[in-house]
Order: structure tokens, then sequence, then C-alpha cells
């Protein structure tokens, strides 16, 4: 029988040092792509424009896709209802301006529309576009 105890025993390490590395880089990645993605975009292919302004006041964003599908912040609203939706906002706010995006394959008489009612309420109306 052997009696002898083992004095020498292998000792399990884990070395961490290039797992910080990897878990900084993911966390990069991550916030880098948190910033660049935003869900709550309607997809619209906007016309293309060279000079271009930001506007910085209170703003309402009305979108209107190729189907003729009208939102007033990211909220549908029929065609009859976007004056009354639009006043609305209006007695909220006193210095309003609209962010009009429009889908490029819309005819221009839907576009005419939504800037006479933006008109008969006194409201400042700017065209979205894309940067060429």
């Amino acid at each position: 029988m052997n009696l002898r105890r083992r004095s020498r025993r292998a000792g399990a390490e884990v070395h961490t040092s290039a797992m910080n590395d990897i878990m900084f880089f993911l966390l990069l990645f991550f916030l880098i792509a948190s910033t660049v993605t935003n869900p709550n975009v309607i997809k619209l292919l906007l016309p293309k424009s060279s000079s271009g302004k930001s506007v910085s006041k209170k703003t309402i964003v009305v979108s209107v896709t190729k189907d003729l599908r009208y939102y007033v912040d990211r909220k549908e609203v029929k065609l009859a209802d976007l004056s009354n939706t639009l006043s609305a906002y209006k007695s909220q706010a006193s210095a309003l301006t609209i962010v009009l995006y429009v889908d490029k394959t819309i005819a221009i008489q839907d576009v005419v529309e939504i800037m006479d009612i933006s008109q008969k309420l006194n409201i400042k109306l700017v065209l979205a576009t894309e940067p060429k």
C-alpha cells in the first residue's frame, strides 16, 4: 500500500486578462449600436437636398407613407382628423413647427393638403429631406 501523501497538487487557474478586453469591446460596440438605431421610426424614402437646416423649437413629426397613411408623432391619424390633431398640439405650444416626412413616391397634391392645413392653423412647416 502506498501511504505517502501527494505533496504537489496541480492547481486550477483561470486567466481572465483577455476576457476584460473582450468585454470592454462588446460593451463599446453595443453602446455605439444603440445610439445609431431608432426602433420607433417609420420607414420612408426621403427626397434628397444639398442644403438643410435643423429645427430646434417645439416640433411635431408628421409622416406620410407610400400607401397614404398619416402619422402624427408615430400615432396613426386619418386625413380628416389631421387638422383637429394639429390644432390640439397648437394649443399646447405657441411656437410650433411641423417636420413633414413624406415618402418620395407620394403625389405632390397630398403634400399640399398638409401644407394647407398647417397654413390655416398658422403653424410653420418644414419638409424633411435626406442629405445628398
